[in-house]
């Protein structure tokens, strides 16, 4: 089954499942920057909650707000029994600390997974076990490599992997290039998330059996690119458009559908 396909079936099952709610799952998102790539995520989002009968409510707000007026919305959503899931849209402008905003959002209604005490799964590595193990990747025994280390993605990651049994390599910019063709040459999955354009291409020698994962949006003149080549010699690859960002997607609602039923419950 490819995202499309899954994403599409899963959402589904979230219409049938809302549907028979009393209460309908309240999302805000707050957003306080003039960042197009923003505003288009933003727009997916409030796409899929209509989808699937959920409130997403976009809570726009000027790129110019104080550090302690975001903190005050912020905190007045979480005190707002009718709102389940609360996220704020990254980046933030520079006059914000975003370590601050991560903080400031309560863990049981923080759905994209980033506050340190959430038991919430980030959205991105979330989405990618779910598919993966929908399509039936064994994931225990075998060799993971995760291509990046950022907060959102590498690293979570990572530790996904590790809790599904998985013996993960993470790389780097530093990582050397012998390095890399080492263990690559020797990985069962693959995530590669570097935001640099083909970066995983065919001079890498792949299994013929590993799965790529592909987790860059790099835009040009010629439209959108992920950071693997496409057609790699590979089992399976996700593609760029229509891959990563759907399961993002998809595991924002997941999550604020396990928000609500804690808050509700």
């Amino acid at each position: 089954m490819n995202i499309k396909e899954y994403v599409q079936l899963r959402k589904e099952q979230l219409k049938k499942e809302i549907a028979s709610l009393d209460v309908k799952p309240t999302l805000i998102i707050i957003q306080v920057n003039a960042d197009p790539a923003s505003d288009a995520y933003v727009r997916g989002k409030l796409k899929d909650g209509a989808e699937v009968g959920a409130n997403v409510i976009l809570d726009k707000q000027a790129p110019s707000i104080s550090e302690t007026d975001l903190i005050k919305l912020i905190e007045k959503y979480n005190h707002d029994p009718h709102v389940h899931g609360l996220i704020v849209q990254m980046p933030l402008p520079k006059q914000i600390n975003e370590s601050h905003i991560k903080l400031a959002v309560n863990p049981v209604k923080d759905v994209d997974g980033f506050h340190p005490l959430t038991h919430f799964k980030p959205c991105t590595p979330k989405g990618i076990i779910d598919y993966l193990k929908a399509e039936g990747v064994i994931f225990q025994g075998k060799s993971a490599v995760v291509i990046g280390r950022s907060n959102i993605v590498g690293k979570p990651m990572q530790q996904l992997l590790l809790a599904e049994n998985a013996t993960v390599t993470q790389m780097h910019s530093k990582t050397t290039r012998e390095d890399m063709d080492l263990f690559l040459s020797h990985a069962d999955i693959i995530v590669v998330a570097v935001g640099r354009k083909h970066f995983l291409n065919h001079s890498f020698k792949l299994k013929p059996s590993a799965v790529v994962v592909d987790v860059g949006i790099n835009r040009d003149e010629a439209g959108l690119h992920g950071d693997a080549e496409p057609n790699l010699a590979v089992k399976l690859q996700t593609p760029v458009p229509g891959g990563v960002g759907l399961l993002t997607r998809l595991s924002l609602l997941v999550n604020l559908m396990e928000a609500y039923h804690g808050i509700q419950n």
